[in-house]
């Protein structure tokens, strides 16, 4: 179970971490990451956030890619909050695969 505080430090990194890949993604075409959920842990340690990739043909590309720049997220992330959070947290990222789950679902309904 969550406590309010782990609530509020993950909805602020998750608005913080969708301007940030929003910026990013506007110099590539065709690519859309947006941040479906953040997790954090209890000691505000480790923040686990969870993207949604589109094309979906694509996504463990870019999310190794994202996984391999980490540190620099981590500082951008840490230049936008510095003033809210004492301590930026480790940001460990996953591919939120629950749309493709949707769409296959919704497929084999409808055979």
């Amino acid at each position: 179970m969550e406590t309010t505080r782990q609530n509020k430090i993950a909805r602020l990194i998750q608005k913080d971490l969708s301007n940030i890949f929003q910026a990013q993604t506007r110099q590539t075409r065709n690519i859309l990451v947006s941040v479906s959920v953040v997790r954090i842990s209890p000691d505000l340690s480790v923040a686990k956030a969870y993207l949604s990739i589109f094309p979906s043909e694509k996504a463990a590309e870019i999310l190794k890619n994202i996984n391999d720049h980490a540190p620099e997220i981590r500082y951008e992330l840490g230049n936008l909050e510095r003033h809210q959070l004492r301590i930026i947290p480790e940001l460990k990222f996953f591919l939120d695969d629950s749309l493709d789950y949707v769409d296959n679902i919704d497929r084999l309904l409808k055979k």
